[in-house]
């Protein structure tokens, strides 16, 4: 079992500081950033950044739905980790300045990969799908913070 990671960044015109309180903002902001591989959004506690608890379902391709419940932490400034109660993913939310009034967004998303051949295209494939999807909720986070 290999660990996979996917990992996608963007600069953004925006403060870091205005950047991170969407992403941070589960109850009203982080929802409008999903495209259309998330379902079932739903925050079961907290809402905003340390201690919430968030459910989802994402379909990274047809046959891949994974159901996911993630705790929310902010262990340093401008840091979000969800870790998936039922897997081994954990994903991180770096948001630091870039400048003025800029700031770069990093999300990067480790887990334990399958054995064999299935492992080895799961490596392959994985992580420039979920890159894909991370693009688009990047795309997205910079068109509600640069309003």
């Amino acid at each position: 079992m290999a660990q996979v990671e996917a990992t996608t960044e963007r600069i953004i015109a925006a403060d870091a500081e205005k950047v991170f309180e969407a992403l941070a903002d589960y109850e009203n902001t982080r929802a409008k950033l999903l495209p259309e591989h998330f379902s079932e959004f739903e925050v079961r506690e907290g809402g905003d950044g340390e201690g919430t608890l968030v459910h989802w379902k994402l379909q990274a391709t047809s046959k891949r739905i994974r159901d996911c419940l993630l705790e929310v932490t902010e262990p340093t400034d401008g840091q979000l980790i969800e870790k998936d109660r039922n897997s081994s993913m954990v994903t991180t939310w770096t948001v630091t300045p870039a400048g003025e009034g800029k700031s770069k967004a990093v999300v990067s998303t480790v887990w334990n990969g399958a054995g064999g051949v299935g492992g080895f295209f799961e490596r392959t494939f994985a992580p420039k799908g979920l890159g894909r999807i991370y693009d688009a909720i990047l795309a997205n986070l910079a068109a509600e913070v640069e309003k």
